[in-house]
């Protein structure tokens, strides 16, 4: 379906992308879903639907999973494929992101409600550096030799890719989390079913597409767009998958990891997030003004690392509120693909309620809501908002909002300050705005997060792990540690005659 007049014009390759008919990608081709059910795609800032995709069902997996599992054959092209040889496949699909970037982030504006300098920069780059970083860790799998305390036995371990992986991916970054999924599945040698969230399906499907053209075997990577509940919950059941990736909320996790128990398959959890972020009295209050709304602020707060507690010294406290309303109040709301646009809109109207819903709860229960100006009436816009007088025991302070809503809580000392910002049930990442070395050290130390800021916020990189300590998952994405989540250990013992 093509753009409707209204929406801002966007290049022909990605109109043609939004024209194409519903389909899968299995075994190397699009091909249409057995389940022959469909799901609209709506671009958010307009609310209108921009494209229709598939809602594939249990045969959809199936037939995925299927082809997968050939494309894992030791005797099949991708298990025989030289180190060298995948790691130089995954830079090509990195490079094929990079020549058609500026599309892409065009497809992650009207799909995800992205803002496109942001998009352009930071999702799509981000994943083809994932891409990049990947290819050159096929060459870097090794074993080991074992001093075993046996005579006559030599014994070694090898490195062997998990198998098939069923990855799952959200639909706040939907190009980005493919790279962070995919680099390092791909690099161990693992086979790939990636299902993406039903709201954002379409950077995926196109990525398979120049994944094969980049010279991945066919199977190795399979999408099947649909619902976490139909196409989503039997990948997870699959016998045939041995790993489940999975990124978004730490309710689906939860019902995730119970799932997977059941065959005691391998799952790696990217979950939800309250994150502390702490302004102590010495800090540089322009950098750190700025970096704290811009955290918030940036996707509209659909971030899971997003800074939404926000902890301010008492004797700069005012100062920073009125900043950050100054901040807030200056972003200007619109369609991603305009150019003047510094704030794109949520997901869709179920989330709009829902982060209203929490700023009117904050108001119910005593908080000071300051919300910035109105917000086009098309799509699914929330204004900034920042909440304070706030008591850690509210929900707004517990509970993640996933909108552009910033609760702001006063602290004393700095014991006091660590205390309450780790108690919490998440613990995905936490920052920390000081001149004092002393200070950053014993908050470092004391912040159970699986990423700590100091003097900066949201950085990532594909050679440093991501993910969280508590209910904000386990398992890591990026760097090494997420490599090591797609491979199995194996001793071989070799007796001497």
């Amino acid at each position: 379906m093509t753009l409707t007049a209204e929406t801002p014009t966007v290049s022909p390759a990605v109109t043609s992308r939004l024209a194409l008919a519903p389909h899968v990608f299995v075994d190397g081709r699009a091909e249409a879903a057995l389940s022959g059910l469909t799901l609209p795609v709506t671009d958010p800032a307009s609310g209108r639907t921009i494209a229709t995709a598939t809602c594939g069902d249990a045969a959809d997996i199936d037939r995925a999973v299927a082809a997968a599992t050939r494309a894992f054959d030791p005797a099949g092209e991708w298990r025989r494929m030289s180190p060298i040889g995948r790691g130089r496949v995954l830079h090509r699909i990195g490079d094929a992101i990079l020549d058609r970037a500026d599309e892409f982030a065009e497809l992650e504006v009207l799909d995800a409600g992205k803002v496109r300098g942001a998009a352009r920069s930071i999702d799509v780059d981000f994943a083809a550096r994932a891409f990049h970083y990947y290819a050159g860790w096929p060459t870097k799998i090794v074993g080991s030799t074992v001093p075993v305390s046996h005579p006559g036995i030599h014994v070694r371990t090898e490195k062997d890719p998990v198998g098939v992986v069923g990855a799952i991916t959200a639909w706040n970054f939907p190009l980005l989390l493919c790279g962070w999924k995919l680099g390092p599945a791909l690099a161990a040698g693992c086979t790939v079913v990636l299902k993406p969230s039903e709201e954002t399906p379409l950077s995926a499907l196109w990525l398979a597409e120049l994944a094969v053209e980049a010279g991945l075997p066919a199977g190795v990577l399979n999408v099947v767009p649909g619902r976490g509940d139909g196409a989503g919950r039997v990948l997870v059941d699959h016998p045939g998958v041995d790993k489940i990736t999975f990124t978004g909320s730490t309710a689906v996790g939860k019902d995730i990891a119970r799932r997977a128990a059941d065959q005691v398959k391998r799952v790696t959890l990217e979950l939800g997030g309250k994150s502390a972020n702490i302004i102590f009295a010495d800090a540089d209050l322009d950098a750190a003004v700025a970096g704290s709304a811009g955290g918030i602020f940036w996707h509209s707060g659909q971030t899971c690392s997003a800074p939404s507690r926000l902890f301010v010294h008492r004797s700069v406290h005012d100062e920073v509120v009125q900043r950050l309303h100054a901040i807030g109040d200056a972003l200007r709301p619109g369609h991603g693909l305009d150019a003047n646009t510094e704030l794109g809109p949520l997901i869709n109207a179920r989330q709009r309620e829902r982060v209203a819903g929490h700023v009117r709860l904050a108001g119910e229960q005593g908080a000071t809501v300051h919300v910035g100006p109105d917000v086009p009436a098309d799509g699914y816009f929330h204004p900034t908002t920042i909440i304070s007088g706030v008591a850690d025991d509210m929900a707004c302070a517990r509970e993640e909002i996933f909108g552009p809503v910033l609760t702001v809580l006063p602290f004393d000392d700095r014991d006091e300050v660590l205390r309450r910002a780790d108690d919490s049930e998440y613990g995905l990442a936490a920052g920390v705005w000081t001149r004092d070395v002393g200070t950053a050290h014993v908050a470092t130390a004391a912040l159970r997060a699986g990423t700590v800021y100091v003097n900066g916020w949201g950085l990532t990189d594909a050679a440093a792990p991501f993910g969280g300590f508590r209910q904000s998952g386990h398992g890591r994405d990026l760097g090494p540690e997420s490599l090591e989540g797609y491979l199995e250990t194996k001793s071989v013992w070799t007796f001497h005659s």
